[in-house]
């Protein structure tokens, strides 16, 4: 257990946490005359989060700290807050459901993708768009929760929403062509593997 995998963890542990603060929409406290209300600590813990999430990649590059723990346990941190954000928003009534199953969906969608790509044998780097996307959610996700107490933001909110909703679709069909593209591949040598060992076969057979 290194630095960057403990980071990976916490950010498990902060997805409990945000649920709580948003469901409950509590606490609000009272500092130095000011009132801090539930969306702020719920912005907070999302963001200190999603800095969790560099940190840990960050760190594990620099300090050469690459494991497999980390691989496994990093991209299911990600999809388990975010998902756990907008399932919240959703129950709050803050977000539309129907946007919310695309995000999820193409969460899930790539995980399964990889996941076959790894099985065959290579990995799907993930593009611009893909590492866009999440910072398209954090900044989403953040939007709204304010707009809970500052409907002005409804609209911004709605629009970051669109966005992230066109992202996940296309980020989601890039993934699937260059899976497909890598599966075609893979399929062909195969075939030719095959047709190959068909040949030789009969020349390797020893006549009576």
């Amino acid at each position: 257990m290194n630095l960057p995998n403990s980071l990976t963890l916490l950010r498990i542990f902060f997805v409990p946490v945000l649920i709580v603060i948003l469901l409950t929409r509590s606490p609000t406290v009272e500092m130095f005359g000011f009132t801090i209300h539930f969306e702020v600590w719920g912005v907070l813990i999302l963001l200190l989060a999603a800095a969790t999430d560099w940190a840990d990649g960050y760190l594990a590059r620099r300090r050469l700290q690459v494991t497999t723990l980390g691989i496994l346990l990093d991209p299911i941190a990600d999809k388990l807050l975010i998902s756990a954000a907008f399932i919240a928003l959703v129950d709050m009534h803050l977000v539309n459901a129907w946007m919310v199953v695309i995000i999820i969906g193409r969460e899930f969608t790539v995980l399964g993708l990889r996941n076959i790509a790894s099985a065959e044998g290579f990995t799907i780097e993930a593009s611009t768009l893909g590492k866009t996307k999440m910072v398209l959610q954090v900044c989403a996700v953040a939007i709204v929760i304010v707009a809970a107490r500052h409907p002005s933001l409804n609209l911004l909110g709605l629009a970051l929403m669109w966005l992230v909703v066109i992202s996940a679709l296309v980020s989601a069909a890039q993934y699937f062509l260059r899976f497909w593209s890598h599966v075609d591949d893979s399929i062909k040598q195969r075939r030719k593997l095959r047709m190959l060992e068909a040949r030789k076969k009969p020349q390797d057979a020893v006549p009576l």
